[in-house]
C-alpha cells in the first residue's frame, strides 16, 4: 500500500532515519547495509522502508531527479480542484438543460 508507512512511522522518525544513513554510510561498503543498520537501530520493520525515505528526501533535496514532495502535494490538490470543478460544471449543465426546456414549454 503506497503511503502506508509515512502512518505507522512519525516524521521526526524518517528525518532522524535520513539523518543516520548520510551519518553511516560512509561505513559500509553498499547503500543497502547503511539501510539495514539504520533501519535495525531505530526498530524499522525492513530496510526498505529506509530506502524509500532516503530516495525521497534526495528527490526533495535535489541531489536525485523525481517529483519531489512538494511538486506532488500540487499535483494531487489540482487534481482534487479538477474534479470538483467538473462536478460543478456537470451538475450546472444538468440545471441550464432543465431550465431551457422550462423556457420551450408553452405557458397556459
Amino acid at each position: 500500500m503506497p503511503g502506508e508507512t509515512s502512518r505507522r512511522y512519525p516524521p521526526e522518525l524518517r528525518e532522524r532515519a535520513v539523518r543516520m544513513y548520510g551519518e553511516v554510510r560512509p561505513e559500509h561498503p553498499t547503500d543497502w547495509a547503511a539501510m539495514g543498520q539504520v533501519a535495525d537501530l531505530l526498530g524499522i520493520s525492513t530496510p526498505e522502508t529506509v530506502r524509500k525515505w532516503v530516495r525521497r528526501a534526495q528527490v526533495d533535496e535535489g541531489v536525485r531527479p523525481g517529483v519531489t514532495s512538494e511538486e506532488s502535494a500540487e499535483v494531487k490538490r489540482l487534481k482534487r480542484e479538477v474534479a470538483e470543478l467538473r462536478r460543478a460544471n456537470s451538475i450546472l449543465k444538468a440545471a441550464s438543460a432543465f431550465f431551457a426546456a422550462e423556457l420551450d414549454r408553452p405557458s397556459r
